[in-house]
């Protein structure tokens, strides 16, 4: 299976059920950022998105204008992510919350579409 093909599966199902799971129970939103006060699951999830970042990045680092730049995007992102969140991790997550209350409904959205788009890309759903 190509690379392409696997994370893009792998990041259009996450983003769906991410969001299904942010719809359905919104709770979660201000349980994650009440956690993330803690140092162990701040490690943790800095680590994990570290993690995932770096090998999206090592086994998919394409920059050609299509979809395959939105799993390199994706990737850059989690890593960029992670590593402000271990390096920075108040103003990191001052930064998080900020963007999350200001730009909620859009971040949803956008992750709904983005997940929508790459599994369509994968399984031809909907013939561009």
């Amino acid at each position: 299976m190509d690379i392409s093909i696997f994370l893009a599966k792998f990041w259009g199902w996450y983003l769906i059920i991410f969001f299904l799971i942010l719809s359905l129970n919104p709770k979660r939103i201000k349980q994650i950022f009440t956690d993330l006060k803690d140092e162990k699951f701040l490690i943790i999830s800095s680590f994990m998105a570290i993690l995932f970042g770096l090998i999206n990045i090592l086994l998919h680092n394409i920059w050609e204008p299509n979809w395959k730049f939105i799993i390199t995007l994706m990737g850059w992102i989690s890593l960029i992510l992670g590593l402000l969140l271990f390096i920075f991790p108040k103003r990191t997550i001052a930064l998080l919350q900020f963007i999350n209350i200001k730009l909620v409904q859009v971040i949803y959205t956008l992750l709904f579409f983005t997940g929508l788009f790459l599994l369509n890309m994968v399984y031809n759903i909907v013939p561009f």
